[in-house]
């Protein structure tokens, strides 16, 4: 089919296309298994507070309920917008990560956050989405010739260096290392050869000792607790100790729903964020956690069958690095509750209680639904509707 008519075609068919027809490319059944797995975070909050709606599951009910309507939103936006824009909205997510290090609210014993009055943000969370968008639409605008060329890679190395050294000095070293690793992911599946890959890791190991002297003392203190967390019972391994202790009283079904001693005695620290998987493993034991990861798993497969179907590379780009990210949450968040790798500050998606995470992912959600809408389209280099 010669291009122009193809091109032409595509133009007709977006335009001729109506609400209802994209609302019908919208898959459900993603909508679906993201609400089971919100819903069952309404109800672990709801057990965290002792039984009670407030404060946490009430708000995050509002805050999903906000974000399922971001998500539609995004997801019937033309994707083009999306490429058209994708360097303006990393621009803005760096601004308000260089303003936390200027004006940021100190939380936790960290400066991660904007207080803008009515809501508190976190950009460190924009950046996640930011990054993805700006590294899609660099290689999307790429021939494979092109990304052979070591050349090539400077900028968006960089893209991905800058945010990262910002939320460093936060510090987040979760956030960071999320940051790393999904960049990684969109450079492996943009075609970046992997022995580029073994350069820049024998260079992070070579690093490690200048690393560990920049590390602040409480995430040295998170290492050598990972290593040995008996080392300091009452004080940096009390965290995982009481996370193992939950995991391990929860047994094959748990000890039921509101039953777990470990969260409810108030053993278990930040039972509604960040260890928030044990709380559900000791109440609903290994079948609820396991049927928890299968909806996690259900979500992933469902993201890269989006990505893979996907006839341009912005869309399959940015479907995949979005999964990605999901995963990444996921993966983080759970080893580091079973003491697989050390404490760090990242949430389980959907389940943890919290506002710029969930808005985060949600619009994240709506983004991968953009790619299925819209995943026939002919998108060329520059955006336009021919593909060179």
């Amino acid at each position: 089919m010669p291009k122009d008519f193809r091109s032409l075609q595509d133009r007709l068919h977006q335009q001729d296309m109506t609400l209802g027809e994209k609302l019908r490319q919208i898959s459900w059944t993603y909508i679906l298994l993201i609400s089971i797995v919100a819903a069952a975070g309404f109800f672990m909050l709801y057990s965290a507070a002792n039984g009670q709606w407030e404060p946490w599951a009430s708000r995050q009910i509002v805050r999903f309920g906000i974000g399922i309507l971001a998500m539609l939103a995004l997801a019937l936006i033309n994707i083009r917008v999306y490429l058209r824009y994708a360097y303006v909205f990393y621009a803005i997510s760096l601004v308000l990560l260089v303003a936390v290090d200027v004006k940021g609210v100190i939380g936790m014993g960290a400066q991660r956050w904007i207080d803008f009055g009515v809501i508190r943000l976190q950009p460190s969370e924009l950046m996640k989405i930011a990054l993805v968008l700006s590294l899609a639409r660099y290689f999307h605008g790429l021939s494979i010739e092109d990304i052979g060329r070591p050349v090539s890679l400077i900028a968006p190395l960089l893209m991905t260096l800058a945010p990262v050294g910002l939320i460093l000095k936060q510090p987040d070293l979760g956030t960071a290392l999320m940051l790393m690793m999904g960049s990684g992911i969109v450079f492996f599946a943009a075609g970046v050869r992997l022995w580029k890959f073994a350069v820049v890791l024998a260079g992070g190991l070579a690093a490690i000792p200048v690393g560990w002297g920049m590390l602040h003392d409480y995430q040295r203190n998170r290492v050598l607790t990972f290593i040995n967390p008996e080392r300091d019972p009452l004080g940096a391994g009390y965290h995982i100790l009481q996370s193992k202790i939950a995991l391990g009283s929860g047994g094959v079904f748990g000890r039921g729903f509101m039953q777990g001693t470990q969260s409810h005695l108030n053993f278990l620290p930040e039972k509604q964020t960040d260890f928030i998987f044990t709380m559900l493993a000791e109440e609903f034991g290994m079948v609820g956690g396991l049927a928890l990861l299968s909806l996690y798993t259900l979500i992933v497969v469902f993201g890269l069958v989006i990505a893979l179907r996907c006839r341009h590379h912005f869309g399959r780009l940015l479907a995949l690095g979005l999964t990605a990210n999901f995963f990444l949450y996921v993966f983080i968040n759970i080893a580091m509750v079973m003491g697989l790798i050390p404490v760090v500050g990242v949430p389980l998606p959907l389940i943890s209680y919290g506002g710029t995470v969930m808005l985060t992912l949600m619009c994240g959600f709506g983004l991968v639904q953009c790619v299925n809408v819209h995943r026939d389209l002919h998108l060329g280099r520059r955006g336009g509707g021919d593909e060179p």
